[in-house]
């Protein structure tokens, strides 16, 4: 078992996808399938499984990622002990939900890449339901989340900017022409939502059964891109942060109506988790997240 083998699995497992992996570790796809393989034989075990063209990691995959996350971790702490790592190298694995992704991470990454062209950033993009196992499987270096205020005993969590919901329509909605709204003015209207499972949309849910709404008409979507552009086609009216619509707003191609929904307190938050090491790399990424978001 060598070391390169060791990394490759790493990356692989972050990426899940060969042609992905090769271009992090500056290999030839047909290297990184050989390395992989090499290792499952000398382990008796199938580390991963294609379902049609998607990568997964086995049960035995994610065991053995786990054990050895901790190995290289050790090994990096050792290198940058022994190095002057005034020019960062290395590679950074960042996951977030598609609103953080759009919306508030490419500052971000900008500003590091700046500072420190030499590491390798990997994003996944998650599901918020997903985002703290990819750190407890070790699938990802630092996580971002929109959520109410998290609480955890095995990952750090820093809050670091509150984001505001409202619910918009198009211009012609007749709602939009409405200084003030009543509850009964919601009745028969179709709102625009995350699914089910969803923190925000469990938010949502909540505040409206508290005003008494029980009964809603709601069509689901998995991308806030999507629910935007159904409800500046006029399908209904959407329930989004304000910075997924600031363009939109300002075009006059949406209207937030005004309806201020009670006790929603979401918040953009950085995690990871407490037992990781935090290398130079990890450390300079949360501080350039700190210096863009917190501005």
């Amino acid at each position: 078992m060598e070391l390169r083998q060791l990394n490759t699995f790493r990356t692989v497992a972050t990426t899940l996808n060969f042609t992905r992996a090769a271009e992090v570790l500056n290999y030839v796809p047909s290297n990184v399938t050989m390395q992989i393989k090499a290792l499952e034989a000398e382990l008796g075990v199938r580390l991963f499984d294609r379902l049609g063209k998607q990568l997964i990691l086995t049960s035995a995959g994610k065991r053995y990622l786990t054990h050895i996350q901790g190995v290289l971790d050790k090994l990096d702490e050792a290198r940058s002990d022994v190095h002057n790592d005034e020019n960062l190298s290395g590679t950074l694995t960042i996951s977030a939900n598609e609103v953080i992704c759009a919306y508030r991470l490419p500052a971000v990454f900008r500003q590091f890449r700046s500072q420190h062209p030499g590491v390798r950033l990997i994003f996944r993009s998650v599901s918020n339901q997903e985002l703290k196992q990819t750190l407890f499987e070790g699938l990802a270096d630092v996580v971002y989340m929109l959520d109410e205020p998290i609480r955890s005993n095995r990952l750090a969590v820093e809050s670091l900017v509150e984001e505001n919901f409202r619910l918009f329509a198009a211009p012609d909605h007749p709602l939009a022409r409405r200084t003030v709204l009543q509850l009964e003015d919601f009745h028969g209207e179709v709102f625009l939502t995350n699914e089910k499972g969803c923190p925000y949309r469990t938010m949502f849910d909540r505040s409206f059964e508290k005003e008494g709404i029980d009964s809603i008409t709601y069509l689901e979507f998995q991308s806030a891109e999507a629910i935007k552009q159904c409800a500046i086609s006029g399908i209904g009216i959407a329930f989004l942060p304000e910075i997924v619509t600031a363009t939109e707003v300002e075009r006059g191609e949406l209207v937030s109506l005004p309806w201020q929904i009670p006790d929603l307190h979401v918040y953009t938050q950085m995690l990871w988790h407490k037992d990781k090491w935090l290398s130079p790399i990890i450390l300079s990424f949360i501080e350039a997240t700190r210096d863009v978001l917190k501005q």
